[in-house]
């Protein structure tokens, strides 16, 4: 039995008995399914630091079962402009049941500063609007850095024929290989692949200060989700 104290992320809640949650918190540690005991009762100190769409400091207690018990949570960040926007909203849901998904398969921390990031720019960028794609980059950036996380990143230095990408080629992305291939009328330049490159090495916030990304996106979003779709 031990006591973990650490960052966490609730992907997901249901409620049990009358006054209990049962939850799964994404940490850099992993993935924890835990009990909320009484938290849903009118005066329970845990009620505030386990909403949706936040971080919060918790302590979880592991015992002999399989569900650990939250003994503490403390609300840190909270990310209300998912609230009050349905495609953001049906985005972060997206996320984080990637998120979720992929966590059970590999244990990496990597998920928990993914999705945090995720977050973090969506609360930041929501109302400054100032570029009108900026939920499908942050999309299709968190895309690929899970599946860099869970090991199957997107091949952006070779082609089919393992030959390196080279800036005055243009490339299809070829879907029984999942990877790119040269072709003379293909759609996917240099700046399409620079894009990724960036998007694949940094954080997310670098990303989105690129000018002009907006431009790039239609090509970038399609081979994301067909990269996607290889490793499912």
């Amino acid at each position: 039995m031990r006591d973990i104290k650490t960052k966490a992320i609730v992907l997901k809640r249901t409620d049990y008995g009358e006054a209990d949650r049962i939850l799964q918190l994404l940490t850099p540690e992993g993935k924890f399914s835990v009990m909320a005991k009484g938290v849903r009762r009118e005066k329970s100190k845990l009620a505030g630091g386990i909403e949706l769409f936040s971080v919060s400091e918790v302590v979880i207690h592991e015992g002999k079962g399989e569900l650990g018990i939250l003994t503490s949570a403390k609300l840190l960040e909270y990310y209300d402009a998912f609230v009050g926007d349905l495609e953001l909203l049906e985005l972060g849901g997206r996320l984080m049941r990637d998120a979720s998904r992929r966590a059970e398969q590999v244990d990496s921390p990597e998920f928990f500063n993914i999705l945090r990031q995720s977050l973090q720019a969506a609360q930041k960028h929501a109302p400054e609007g100032s570029e009108t794609r900026w939920k499908e980059l942050l999309a299709a950036w968190a895309s690929m850095n899970m599946l860099a996380a869970a090991g199957e990143e997107i091949n952006l230095k070779y082609d089919v024929l393992g030959e390196r990408l080279l800036p005055d080629l243009r490339y299809v992305w070829d879907t029984e290989s999942a990877a790119l291939a040269p072709h003379n009328s293909g759609l996917i330049s240099a700046e399409h692949i620079k894009m990724m490159r960036v998007m694949a090495s940094t954080p997310l916030e670098v990303s989105l200060k690129v000018s002009g990304y907006g431009e790039l996106m239609d090509e970038i979003s399609y081979i994301v989700k067909c990269a996607e779709q290889a490793q499912n």
